[in-house]
Formats: C-alpha cells, sequence, structure tokens
C-alpha cells in the first residue's frame, strides 16, 4: 500500500506517494500565482488553488499507478494564516489572504489595546501579529459586511480541502494555532479571544489532533482524482510542523531548516514556554503535530524567494542556459556563487521580516556595492543574508532556552551541498541533509499512515522512513570570518530602521 502526503506552499503545491519505508513512488508539483490587488493585499485565488491540488493529486496517483500500490490514506500538510470564507455549499466568498499580508495591522494594535502581548501569548501561543488568520477575520467582517453575513465558515486550506473532498470540515490542532484564536493548553477554540473579536465559534471547524482518521473521501472526489474508493483523508498539520516530522525532530535539540518560500527553522520541546523571551522575539509556542510535544518556528518571510526574485529580474543569461542545457536554473545559480564570502551585506527583508522583528514597514537591503562587485559575489550575498538573519534567530532562541546542536535541512535549498556547507560554517552547528528533501509531504504522510494503523507510533515511523544522507559541520576558518560578520549585520536592521521605514512610505506615495 501506499500513503500520499499533500504540501500546500505560499506558491505551489506538491503531491507525493510514498510507500511505507519512505520511498517516492511518485510526485507532481503545481505552481500558482500569488496576486496583489492592492498595496498589503497578497492573496491566492481560492478555485484556482483547488484546481491546481487536484491535478497535482491527480497526476501523483497516475504516475503511480504502473507500480500497482494504490493510496490507502491521505493527509495535507498547509501553509499556515491562509483562509477562505465560504458560503453554505463551499462557495468562496472571497480571495485567500496569505501570512505576509497585512490588512489585519490595524487589530494586532486592537489587541495589544485589550488584552496585551503576554495574555494573548499565554492562550494562544502566538505573539500579536497582523499576519495569524483572526486579525483578518476581523478586518473581512469590518470591511465586506455583505460576504460576512453569507458566510457560513472560515475555513484554512487543510478544513477547506477536507470539505470539498466530501467530509465535514476537520481542523488540527496545530493548523488552529495559526488562527491565534486557539487555547494552547486546553486544545480548543478560545471562548475568551473569540468573544472579544466578535467572531463565533461556529464560524470556525472542529479541532482534532493530527493522524486523526475522518472518513473516507467522497465517491466523486475518488473518481475525479483516480483514488480509490477506500481512501480515507486524516488530520493533517501546519506545513512547517509537518516538515520537522518529516525530518525526523522528535526530541529537544533537533531542529528543522527549511528554505522554500520563507526560511524557516523549527524546533519542538515538551513543555509549552511562554516565557518573555519568547513573545518579546516574536517566537510562537503550539501543539506539534506528535502529541504531547510543542513547537516553536524562527523563519524569515523573505527566504528562497530571494533567489525567484533574481531568477526573474537579473538571471537572463542563466535562464537560456538553463532552457538550452536542461539544467535546474537555481543550481546553475549556485553553481556561480562565489567559492569566498562575498564583500557585500544583505537584509532579507524584500516581502516584509518574520522573527524577531515582525516589522513589516523594514525593506531589503544591499550594502557595500562597488564597481569591481560581481554576480557571483551578489548570489553568494543572497544565500548569507538568508543564513545571518537565521544565525539571528538561532541565537535569541538559546537565549530563549531553546538550544539547539543539531540543524535538518529541507526544501529547495537542501538540495545544494554548498549552501548547506555555508549554513554550518554561519550556524556554528551540524547540519545535515536526508534522503527525502520533501519531508512537508512525508510528514503529512506519516500522519496518514499513524491515523491508518499503518505504524504503532509516530516512533516507528520516522525510524522506518527518515534518513540521514549527509552531515555538513563547520570549517573553523570559514566560521570565524562569518562570525566577524555577523557582527556587522547585526547592527544593520537596528541603524537603518528609521531610514527604511522612511523609505517604504516614500514608496507607498
Amino acid at each position: 500500500m501506499s500513503l500520499l502526503g499533500l504540501d500546500i506552499g505560499t506558491s505551489g503545491c506538491k503531491a507525493v506517494v510514498f510507500d511505507l519505508e519512505g520511498n517516492i513512488l511518485s510526485r507532481a508539483y503545481r505552481e500558482y500565482p500569488l496576486l496583489y490587488p492592492r498595496e498589503g493585499w497578497i492573496e491566492l485565488d481560492a478555485k484556482m488553488l483547488l484546481n491546481k491540488i487536484e491535478e497535482s493529486v491527480k497526476e501523483a496517483v497516475n504516475k503511480n499507478r504502473v507500480k500497482k500500490d494504490p493510496v490507502e490514506a491521505i493527509s495535507i500538510s498547509s501553509q499556515g494564516e491562509a483562509f477562505v470564507p465560504v458560503d453554505k455549499e463551499g462557495n468562496p466568498l472571497a480571495n485567500i489572504p496569505v501570512s505576509f499580508d497585512t490588512r489585519g495591522e490595524k487589530f494586532s494594535r486592537w489587541w495589544r489595546e485589550k488584552l496585551g502581548e503576554e495574555k494573548i501569548m499565554h492562550i494562544s501561543g502566538m505573539p500579536i501579529n497582523s499576519m495569524f488568520s483572526l486579525n483578518k477575520m476581523m478586518w473581512f467582517k469590518e470591511n465586506s459586511p455583505r460576504e460576512y453575513k453569507k458566510t457560513w465558515k472560515f475555513l484554512c486550506l487543510e478544513d477547506f480541502l477536507i470539505f470539498k473532498w466530501g467530509l465535514p470540515p476537520a481542523l488540527d490542532y496545530s493548523l488552529a494555532s495559526r488562527t491565534m484564536a486557539f487555547n494552547i493548553l486546553q486544545r480548543e477554540w478560545s471562548e475568551e479571544i473569540l468573544s472579544l473579536a466578535r467572531i463565533d465559534k461556529s464560524l470556525l471547524s472542529k479541532v482534532f489532533p493530527s493522524g486523526t482518521p475522518l472518513g473516507k473521501i467522497s465517491s466523486k472526489t475518488a473518481l475525479r482524482l483516480s483514488l480509490p474508493l477506500e481512501t480515507i483523508m486524516v488530520t493533517g498539520g501546519h506545513d512547517q510542523a509537518c516538515g520537522a516530522l518529516g525530518a525526523g525532530v522528535m526530541e529537544e535539540g533537533l531542529a528543522m531548516d527549511a528554505t522554500g518560500t520563507v526560511e524557516c527553522i523549527a524546533s519542538v520541546f515538551k513543555q509549552p514556554r511562554l516565557h518573555q523571551k519568547m513573545f518579546q522575539n516574536n517566537f510562537s509556542c503550539y501543539p506539534y503535530v506528535v502529541p504531547s510535544l510543542y513547537i516553536t518556528l524562527a523563519f524569515n518571510f523573505t527566504g528562497g524567494a530571494l533567489l525567484r526574485w533574481f531568477r526573474d529580474t537579473l538571471a537572463s543569461e542563466e535562464k537560456e542556459i538553463a532552457k538550452r542545457t536542461g539544467k535546474d536554473i537555481y543550481s546553475l545559480l549556485l553553481e556561480e556563487a562565489s567559492e569566498e564570502p562575498s564583500p557585500l551585506f544583505l537584509l532579507p527583508h524584500f516581502t516584509t521580516t518574520g522573527t524577531p522583528y515582525m516589522d513589516t514597514k523594514s525593506t531589503g537591503v544591499i550594502l557595500g556595492f562597488s564597481l569591481n562587485t560581481t554576480k557571483n559575489e551578489l548570489i553568494k550575498a543572497i544565500l548569507e543574508g538568508i543564513s545571518l538573519e537565521m544565525k539571528q534567530n538561532l541565537t535569541l532562541l538559546e537565549e530563549a532556552k531553546v538550544p539547539i546542536y543539531e540543524l535538518r535541512a529541507i526544501g529547495g535549498g537542501a538540495k545544494s551541498r554548498k549552501w548547506l556547507q555555508l549554513k554550518a560554517d554561519i550556524y556554528g552547528k551540524k547540519v545535515v541533509s536526508l534522503r527525502v528533501s520533501e519531508a512537508a509531504c512525508l510528514g503529512a504522510a506519516l500522519l496518514a499512515g499513524v491515523g491508518k494503523g499503518k505504524y504503532r507510533s509516530f516512533k516507528e515511523a520516522v525510524k522506518e522512513t527518515v534518513k540521514i544522507k549527509e552531515s555538513f559541520y563547520p570549517q573553523k576558518e570559514k566560521m570565524k570570518i562569518y562570525e566577524e560578520k555577523f557582527k556587522v549585520y547585526k547592527d544593520i536592521y537596528p541603524t537603518l530602521k528609521d531610514l527604511n521605514h522612511r523609505i517604504k512610505s516614500f514608496a507607498l506615495r
């Protein structure tokens, strides 16, 4: 038998079919565009998203048919915070605002005055920020009253898909937490927060632990997606939590380092950590996809997206080479990155920041240009800037008593040995690559397998499937150079913060 893990990301979705040993049997990918209808609005088209997801699932299933290993269970790894208001028939009433859509900023300020950072953190495990779904639900209620009256449910992407595939909408604890409306200790929707927000609990789905079997998908869905009629749906999780599971993160000290559109480090611990150091640095604390564990995230919204920006803006020559040779353009760009540390400094705030600042008014910065600057140095500066930003987060996590001794790399960036060695040199820590880099899909598949009863426990699932491919250790000489570079890097954001805000305001005129 086989398991299907579906990963719904910000700019694309992947469907991967695995056997019980974690081997990939087939896969499919679809990309979709982000929409920018107004300043600060960043959305996905719900109908297009659903079509792309179903295309990828159907392709992955049909590719696997040759192996005669039918899919028995599906689970979803989903981007957090994104949601869609739907009517009783499940028709979308608006587009889907993604994480870095900032229209909920007004309500972030409102929550600070109404409940305060500490109270919100102790209930929801989330630092107050406009990214979380609840703020945008409140915005939707205030600014689209006609559509709000028609709203039957606010569905995150997991429960939206579950409902569309013929089952009652259901949401796992980890994704529910990313709304900022979930009580992480009681494992239920927060009556206090929802009451103050004036959002009725009936508008939200029922919540379940990750790995809970929900039942069979509808026969129409099975036929449409070429799936067996007996295929069951299992609750999944937040994509970063699923990625951590697929990377084998099951104990304190281990962490996932995911390089996708967003760069994210995820670490787990046994007891909830809701102290001042956590919310001061905007580190969340919420239920992991593995029962009895909690997870925190350190992230930057501009991760691998920076390489996409370079590809689309400055890499016309590499595009031609890739087209002519059939090589992957990202591999070509990473090969071009200079071997030595770049003389440039790059602040990777090209969309908005992530932790620890959560500053929607910051902008990207590149310092140190001269007439001698090369393209190779700029590419290397991109890789360094992303990694130095995460080094800052690692330092603050350790101050918050979340020590990390090993990082397990996943995502597109994990395919580059050069970047993995660079991370080890900058972090000063062991970094490993895994046999399966599609860890978010694997994590979702493992949840499907646990829900289906194919694994006796999460530990068994990880033991059977997660294998280390290669380990990278800090090189002493390079590490010393990057320690000096980090001292300079730490000063860039605070030094340029006010100027950056003025530049952002000027650009919005």
